[in-house]
């Protein structure tokens, strides 16, 4: 490492290839950090599943492929599941390839919520951060975060103090929050669209309360995600009058932040610890107020009578009333919110800083 400049191995989630949403945030967080990091002359190399999309913005990096059977991920395991690797199975394939091109670097940065590559943290001569995509939902999780914190905790970044509450840490949690490329974002200062809600269709993302908001004020909720549970999305579009739901599927950011826009607010009804809250801030980003549960990272992200409304979890009454009034938001205010907090230049600049600080002590 010069005085400036890093050289760093990104590793990828396994549990889908870049551009195909199974990745959910993390896939919007690589490609934006790894933008940031190349404008500001880093050196990266990417080692992601075969068949992942690197935008043409990206092509300053060089990619490492890997194949292999995806991972499961934990937020669809029980609690106490056990730590399992499928016959095959991409993750250790991902961390052999990370390791030998480690020897060569400043750093390896693990975006994937997984038990191996923590672990790996103590065990091996290289230098291995982890940036925390989830809350605890595994208790196997749990413990090996608790066990780096001991020791360890600067090898460790969270995108919130609420998600970063979630561990049982030895010390102050380091918060990096996220970053957004805002060209590819749009200001729309128009009130009158549609309502809209963006996520993985799952039980846990809550849907079905945004779409309880939407039937109660006779309005249409445009919807835009990955469909992970079929039954899940078919008991909703059950359960309101025909036209109530837009379906619209996983889009990329161009046309996403296009359609996404054009709304008058975005309901956000995380069902669980949001660990940011990456669809808040593309909304703002577009002008577009927020109502949201205040639970996890999105009530850290969203402030209350200025960029949307937070709401108590679970309240669909005070959603729906929280909805009724998104128009006294000045949209101008979020996307000033976002240029200030979330910009991918802001995020990139904390966890060089993070990265570095940890290079720095080991050698001091």
């Amino acid at each position: 490492m010069t005085s400036n400049t890093l050289k760093l191995v990104l590793v990828s989630t396994p549990i889908g290839h870049i551009g195909s949403g199974r990745g959910g945030g993390v896939e919007l967080t690589i490609t934006s950090l790894i933008k940031g990091l190349t404008a500001l002359g880093h050196e990266v190399t990417l080692v992601a599943p075969e068949g992942s999309e690197i935008t043409s913005n990206c092509s300053q990096i060089q990619v490492s492929y890997v194949s292999g059977k995806d991972q499961e991920s934990w937020q669809h395991k029980d609690y106490d599941s056990d730590i399992t690797i499928p016959n095959g199975g991409i993750l250790p394939k991902l961390w052999e390839r990370a390791l030998e091109l480690g020897k060569y670097a400043d750093a390896i940065l693990n975006f994937g919520y997984d038990w191996l590559p923590i672990w790996l943290t103590e065990r091996v001569n290289l230098e291995i951060y982890h940036l925390i995509s989830m809350g605890n939902v595994s208790a196997a999780m749990h413990s090996i975060v608790k066990q780096i914190s001991l020791e360890n905790q600067h090898r460790l970044a969270f995108h919130t103090y609420r998600q970063a509450s979630d561990f049982e840490l030895n010390e102050k949690p380091i918060v990096v929050g996220n970053g957004f490329d805002l060209d590819n974002y749009k200001l729309q200062l128009n009130k009158n669209g549609s309502l809209g809600w963006a996520g993985r269709i799952a039980p846990e993302k809550g849907l079905e309360d945004a779409v309880k908001v939407a039937s109660a004020l006779k309005d249409k909720l445009v919807v835009w995600g990955l469909i992970e549970d079929s039954k899940y999305a078919e008991s909703i579009e059950a359960s309101v009058s025909p036209g109530t739901i837009d379906w619209r599927g996983f889009l990329p950011t161009k046309q996403l932040q296009k359609e996404l826009g054009a709304c008058r607010a975005l309901i956000n009804t995380p069902k669980w610890n949001e660990a940011y809250g990456n669809v808040v801030v593309e909304a703002m980003a577009c002008g577009v107020p927020v109502v949201a549960y205040d639970r996890g990272g999105p009530g850290e992200l969203i402030t209350s009578g200025l960029t949307g409304w937070l709401v108590p979890p679970d309240d669909i009454n005070e959603l729906i009333n929280a909805t009724s009034k998104v128009n006294k938001i000045d949209r101008r205010n979020c996307r000033i919110w976002v240029e200030e907090s979330a910009s991918k230049e802001k995020f990139t600049n904390r966890i060089v800083e993070w990265i570095s600080n940890g290079i720095r002590a080991k050698t001091t």
